[in-house]
């Protein structure tokens, strides 16, 4: 799935607690210079080099015979990378790997099992949209490293012009606004018909669900009551402007659309903000944010969470030194860095004030403590290759019936998840 596309531009806007395994002490150590090197794969983008090079520093001096060799990866063709390096004898240490990635590896095979250190890493505090898609049948093989999610970035000064003193805080609310701001040439809100990201979370706050697992199989949902509900509602948001109904927010860029100056909001990750400054420098300082607002005030909406899980090798021959890089990137110091450096939500709800002076980000982060993650899985991958929910969505905003077009989603993902 795209989790890149929300990490990337949450980068634009400017790792954790692994369980140790159980591990032999010295194997794979230099022999002349009684050194471990610990090989670590990071993705291009996910953080910068100076957060890279500080944590290195600081990780070596504190622990003295021990170098890490961080190896930045491309995302293009890392699935197939990863995989043929669990399988292989010469695996990296610890790896960074998408947080709905998780699934797809540990079916592999490979993965160490860190159950037994959720309690020591602080895991009752995880974000849930990290934290559940690391855990498979009950055992935890990713532990959460930072977030990243979708907010509604608008312009204050339309606000202002329609007589709209302060965000919506439910999702009334918000439809009542929008239909405001929707007048005199301006869009209330541009939403593209196929932000299937964004329909998954009115989805979950209607209590429904893309696919279900039933016994050992999972079956698409699109069709039930709750669902529909959730597509309900995005249709008639959707409605208050003028996003094309067959396509995503990347065609054409919708910081490109809103950089124009008659739209009054969009759905983004706030990193989104800068991407419309640099291309229309008059909205600087005249861009605010909200959480999705849900059903009820005091609770922001369902929100899909992108981000990355690190995830430790069973061929790793360097397991419990392995777990204590893991466990630092993890740890309050390296969130807190990370956080401020990335405008990233950290991995622990706890730690969510770091990032509170940062409106885009605090907004992100109280939506995050409410966030989800795709169905767990391995063939969630393969869905999204085709992916049914954007076809389902379009057929819905040209005027096919919303529930023979679910069902027949619905089928398409079973049929995807069972193969």
């Amino acid at each position: 799935m795209k989790i890149r596309s929300i990490a990337a531009a949450a980068a634009i806007a400017v790792t954790l607690p692994l369980a140790a395994c159980s591990s032999s002490s010295g194997q794979g150590s230099d022999a002349a210079g009684d050194t471990e090197e610990l090989t670590v794969w990071i993705m291009r983008d996910s953080v910068s080099d100076a957060y890279l090079k500080r944590f290195e520093k600081d990780f070596e001096q504190r622990h003295k015979g021990t170098t890490l060799d961080i190896q930045i990866q491309e995302w293009d063709g890392i699935g197939e990378k990863i995989t043929a390096a669990l399988a292989g004898r010469d695996a990296p240490d610890v790896i960074e790997v998408g947080n709905t990635q998780v699934a797809q590896y540990a079916a592999s095979g490979g993965v160490k099992d860190l159950t037994d250190k959720v309690g020591e890493l602080a895991g009752a505090d995880w974000l849930p949209g990290l934290a559940d898609p690391g855990k498979i049948d009950g055992k935890q093989y990713g532990i959460p490293w930072y977030a990243a999610n979708r907010v509604v970035i608008y312009n204050k000064d339309l606000f202002a012009a329609a007589g709209v003193t302060a965000p919506p805080k439910t999702r009334d609310e918000w439809l009542e606004i929008t239909r405001k701001l929707d007048a005199g040439g301006n869009q209330g809100i541009y939403l593209p018909g196929q932000n299937w990201y964004t329909l998954a979370g009115f989805i979950w706050d209607e209590g429904g669900e893309l696919a279900e697992r039933e016994g050992d199989t999972w079956k698409g949902a699109l069709h039930s009551p709750e669902a529909l509900r959730g597509m309900e509602f995005y249709q008639r948001l959707q409605a208050l402007g003028d996003g094309p109904k067959d396509s995503d927010e990347a065609k054409p860029p919708q910081a490109d659309v809103f950089a124009k100056g008659d739209v009054a909001q969009i759905i983004s990750v706030p990193g989104g903000a800068k991407i419309i400054e640099q291309a229309a420098p008059a909205l600087a300082g005249k861009l605010g944010f909200f959480p999705v607002p849900g059903p009820t005030a005091g609770r922001p909406g369902a929100t899909f969470t992108g981000g990355s899980d690190l995830i430790i090798p069973e061929a790793s021959a360097h397991h419990d030194a392995a777990y204590q890089v893991v466990k630092e990137l993890a740890g309050d110091k390296w969130q807190t860095d990370l956080a401020k450096t990335m405008s990233y939500v950290p991995n622990r709800t706890s730690l969510a004030g770091v990032i509170e002076d940062n409106e885009g980000t605090a907004a992100m982060a109280a939506a995050a403590a409410h966030g989800r993650a795709t169905p767990n899985s391995p063939q969630w991958a393969a869905v999204e290759a085709t992916n049914p929910v954007k076809q389902y969505m379009t057929a819905v905003l040209t005027g096919s019936d919303p529930a023979k077009a679910a069902k027949e989603a619905s089928d398409k993902i079973t049929k995807t998840l069972g193969s």
